[in-house]
């Protein structure tokens, strides 16, 4: 069977559940609620997360965008018009088609980064790929591969079904990202000094982490530059307890 008849089954039959519909609107709302936050802040001229140092590496990157003058606030616009596209039925997907370029930049941005914040822009970015599948049937018509006949999308809701299968897959991505995004690294800065000290107890270089934590913190040296200096750093010797305070080398 062709992929385009697949995924025109799939999404006739997910078109007509009124739970997946729900979720659609849902989704929709809480990234429009995103956005129009983080817009208007960019809008009135504010520093956006005001909160972190601009010793951050987070806050490195946004102290240097807020003093960028028109684009800042052109960023600003563009999100508060694509939350407002998104919320409006007829032009849900030229919402979502400017939002994704946007949350996915903002995404990459908090890997790179490794900003405590990463794993909020990756559910965004999956939510804003389901809107993009929700409008599949408009959006098809630019996908590399041959058209068959297509079903036809009913507006009508046929099915008051729950999808148990969907929605399990959905809290299994939940977990997934959740799990993942914990020991993607090794080390975060996290979102001020202590956090990222409190981070140091379990780390496999406590010492080193530390002074990695003062590196980006109080110094404000590039993530970069105290990256590699906490790469080069020995595994600490840590104490532990119980019988002879047996010491234990990495």
């Amino acid at each position: 069977m062709p992929i385009s008849t697949t995924l025109d089954q799939l999404h006739y039959q997910a078109k007509g559940n009124k739970w997946m519909r729900l979720f659609a609107v849902f989704n929709r709302i809480v990234l429009a609620a995103g956005f129009l936050i983080a817009g208007n802040v960019k809008i009135m001229g504010e520093r956006f997360a005001s909160g972190l140092s601009a010793n951050q590496p987070m806050g490195h990157y946004l102290e240097a965008l807020h003093h960028t003058g028109y684009y800042y606030t052109f960023i600003g616009i563009l999100q508060v018009a694509a939350a407002i596209l998104l919320l409006i039925p007829r032009t849900r997907l030229l919402g979502a088609l400017i939002y994704f370029p946007i949350i996915l930049n903002i995404c990459i941005l908090a890997y790179a980064v490794r900003f405590e914040g990463t794993r909020i822009t990756n559910f965004m970015v999956l939510a804003n790929l389901y809107l993009l599948g929700w409008d599949y049937d408009r959006l098809k018509f630019i996908l590399p591969f041959k058209q068959k006949n297509s079903y036809t999308t009913q507006p009508e809701i046929r099915s008051n079904k729950f999808p148990f299968v969907f929605f399990g897959g959905v809290f299994a991505t939940i977990a997934a990202v959740i799990v993942i995004n914990q020991f993607v690294y090794d080390i975060r800065p996290g979102n001020s000094l202590m956090e990222c000290n409190n981070g140091c107890a379990g780390n496999a270089k406590p010492e080193a982490c530390k002074v990695f934590c003062d590196c980006v913190h109080n110094q404000g040296k590039p993530l970069d530059s105290c990256l590699a200096q906490y790469d080069k750093a020995p595994g600490k010797t840590i104490q532990t307890s119980g019988v002879g305070n047996a010491k234990h080398s990495r």
